[in-house]
């Protein structure tokens, strides 16, 4: 049977596994489940995902969710995956588990509460948090520091010091590209002073071209209706972008 994504393209970590699963060559099925239009809550996909995130999976009889555990299990159960994304040895592994989990606890919390707080809160009918916003941002710069003074330490391209990219990689990198929808001065001001992580960034999307650039459109695209809709004020209309999905993907 044909191995099933459910994925909202407007989610950092849908993008992470569908380009996951073009660069590897990995036949798929994609089902999308509309955030904005709360498919995520249908009783159909709680089915799928009890949680009600995106994104899942189904192979065969098997589900699973958690984009991390989704691309573990992708990189261990699918044959022709380069071992690279998710070596064998123990000790890389142990290597990638640990730039995941600190990538939920610090990187993924800053950067989605910042641009909640900051920008997106009207879009789902909140107000902006002044406040919240630069308690995410302390801990999003603080996070962006510590790739670049940590994760990128050594003398290869990638996280941990590697010459080619692994599946922490392509999730970190999905997640900052996220900040695209803030304004290009707070968006210089955050990743400005880290050189090594823009370069990281475009040798991450040069090695996984040209898959990475097309399943981002759904953020420039965003970003471009975004603008639009700001201009002339909040409205009702706005309540149409998919910006639920900063509240609802894993």
């Amino acid at each position: 049977m044909t191995l099933k994504v459910y994925i909202d393209p407007i989610s950092e970590p849908s993008r992470a596994v569908i380009i996951f699963c073009k660069i590897n060559d990995i036949d798929f099925e994609e089902v999308r489940v509309e955030l904005s239009k709360r498919e995520n809550v249908s009783p159909e996909y709680k089915e799928i995902n009890p949680m009600r995130q995106v994104p899942a999976i189904v192979d065969g009889r098997f589900k699973l969710f958690e984009s991390h555990a989704i691309l573990i299990y992708l990189a261990s159960a699918f044959p022709g995956v380069s071992n690279h994304w998710y070596p064998a040895d123990v000790f890389k592994r142990a290597k990638i588990h640990s730039v995941l989990d600190w990538h939920h606890s610090f990187l993924r919390r800053g950067t989605a509460g910042y641009i909640m707080n900051s920008t997106l809160a009207p879009v789902v009918g909140r107000p902006l948090n002044p406040q919240a916003a630069a308690e995410a941002r302390k801990l999003l710069s603080y996070s962006l520091s510590k790739i670049e003074s940590f994760w990128l330490k050594g003398s290869g391209k990638f996280l941990l010091g590697s010459n080619q990219p692994s599946i922490a990689d392509l999730s970190l990198a999905c997640q900052i590209m996220q900040l695209e929808v803030l304004d290009e001065k707070d968006l210089n001001g955050l990743l400005g002073p880290h050189k090594k992580v823009q370069q990281w960034i475009e040798d991450t999307k040069y090695a996984l071209r040209p898959h990475f650039d097309e399943a981002h459109k759904a953020v420039f695209t965003f970003l471009e209706r975004w603008k639009k809709q700001s201009s002339r004020g909040v409205n009702n209309e706005t309540e149409s972008l998919s910006k639920p999905a900063l509240r609802a993907n894993m």
